[in-house]
């Protein structure tokens, strides 16, 4: 490590002795994705998304696509900062990458994936550098349905059907009063149309522009973004404050 005598006498470290340790953090979520929603059905599991990304309050990227294959056997979605999003990504590559350098045979199934990300999260939490995610991941290997959900400070668990953000107030109501074990793929993708189309309508950072994936023993298929049908002739939509007190 190189040092230089200050005019004052002191020492301190020279610029190109610091840079070397210095380090970059996400203070603070610049560019990012709403709510991500996941269930399972008959076959296997099914993801969704819209594909806005947002700079503050401004739905400024229409075309960030937020769910992503994982090895064989997973997809993962992410709601959060873009940027670290595409990080985690780099360590699932390289994990993935490493795993079948082995030739062994083996794969690694979504469990241990959802595992090892859960390690990542509370480690980087620890370090006081999170990465500033929730995440949803599922997937189906030798027949097993998994789907779970860890966020940025590495809470972590699994269930039936899950969703991050605002879907985690808005879906999750509909998904407990309407998800079956035995969906069909056509039911599944109704009941999940539905809780984008209440998060369209609820949530500011969402645009009409989703994304539907979905990962079975015979593979995974991550569909184009696509439209929903959508009516805006409500009556509180029109005219949000009759009625209210202390209005104009």
């Amino acid at each position: 490590m190189e040092f230089q005598r200050m005019v004052d006498g002191s020492v301190s470290m020279k610029d190109s002795a610091k840079s070397e340790i210095s380090s970059e953090r996400t203070l603070y979520p610049y560019v990012t994705g709403t709510s991500v929603i996941g269930l399972k059905y008959k076959d296997g599991v099914i993801l969704a998304s819209d594909t806005a990304g947002s700079y503050g309050s401004t739905l400024r990227y229409k075309c960030v696509e937020r769910i992503k294959q994982v090895g064989d056997h997973t997809l993962i979605g992410a709601s959060g900062e873009i940027s670290d999003f595409q990080e985690i990504m780099r360590y699932l590559d390289e994990l993935i990458l490493y795993d079948k350098m082995w030739d062994d045979g083996n794969s690694l199934g979504p469990k241990e994936v959802h595992n090892y990300l859960n390690r990542i999260m509370y480690n980087r939490r620890n370090k006081f550098n999170p990465l500033w995610n929730s995440l949803v991941l599922g997937g189906v290997k030798k027949g097993q349905k998994y789907l779970g959900t860890v966020n940025m400070i590495g809470t972590h668990y699994e269930d039936d059907h899950l969703a991050t953000g605002f879907g985690n107030h808005l879906a999750r109501p509909i998904l407990r009063s309407e998800w079956r074990e035995d969906l069909t793929f056509e039911e599944a993708v109704k009941l999940i149309e539905k809780c984008l189309l209440v998060l369209l309508y609820r949530d500011r950072s969402s645009i009409n522009k989703f994304q539907i994936a979905k990962i079975t023993d015979e593979g995974t298929t991550i569909y184009p973004p696509y439209a929903l049908k959508t009516f805006w002739g409500f009556s509180h939509f029109q005219n949000p404050s009759k009625g209210a007190a202390g209005t104009w």
